[in-house]
């Protein structure tokens, strides 16, 4: 039942806001500085979820602030060109709000991107509480941001769901002791986020409010 829920976390990317043509371009030029020829769209999709460092750390640990560095110019520079909205995600949130739902992002970036993001989504005046990368130790999936959101609410896990599209945010939510739900739309497809075993799949963000009752 979720009659208890109250609080409802997401992830911001490929969640909340379509940044995949985002993300996966600045890969690109990224690793095609790097390592010319060598990488293809598909071979980015694994970077999508873990952190930067994480990311590139995995192709070449010496290299990888220089990296990080040359990704954030790069997707700054591009950001508002080529982020676009999920449909369905405004109005859901515009629910949940009047419903008094406490609406939280938990997210890798940092802080001034995400809100970034959501500022050119219009969805920033719906979330109290960001978490970003700046504000923790340890990311998803480690409990740590989930659990840190869950207190700037005074929310227990037991009155929480962590929506996301990326392992992850189903394990963070798991390991935090939340309820979960994996987006269909995930760029890595529904059979990804399945396979975590996540409490529900939302086939579109309005499927939230049937899950809830609203």
């Amino acid at each position: 039942m979720t009659n208890n829920i109250n609080t409802l976390l997401f992830d911001l990317d490929g969640t909340l806001i379509n940044t995949n043509e985002l993300i996966i371009s600045s890969y690109l030029h990224t690793l095609e500085k790097y390592f010319p020829g060598k990488y293809q769209r598909d071979d980015v999709l694994p970077f999508m979820g873990p952190t930067l460092h994480q990311a590139f750390a995995s192709v070449d640990p010496e290299r990888v602030e220089e990296m990080v560095a040359d990704y954030r110019a790069f997707n700054i520079a591009q950001h508002d060109a080529l982020v676009k909205e999920f449909p369905g995600v405004y109005q859901t949130m515009q629910t949940l709000t009047e419903k008094g739902y406490k609406l939280g992002v938990v997210t890798t970036k940092k802080f001034d991107v995400a809100m970034k993001g959501l500022s050119l989504m219009k969805l920033d005046p719906f979330f109290e509480v960001v978490i970003a990368m700046d504000h923790v130790k340890k990311f998803k999936p480690e409990p740590e941001p989930i659990l840190m959101a869950l207190e700037q609410f005074g929310s227990t896990p037991a009155e929480a769901i962590m929506v996301g599209d990326n392992y992850h945010d189903i394990l963070g939510g798991k390991n935090a002791g939340t309820s979960t739900a994996g987006v269909a739309w995930s760029i890595k497809g529904r059979d990804y986020i399945a396979q975590y075993e996540p409490d529900y799949i939302l086939e579109q963000m309005p499927d939230l409010l049937t899950i809830l009752g609203v």
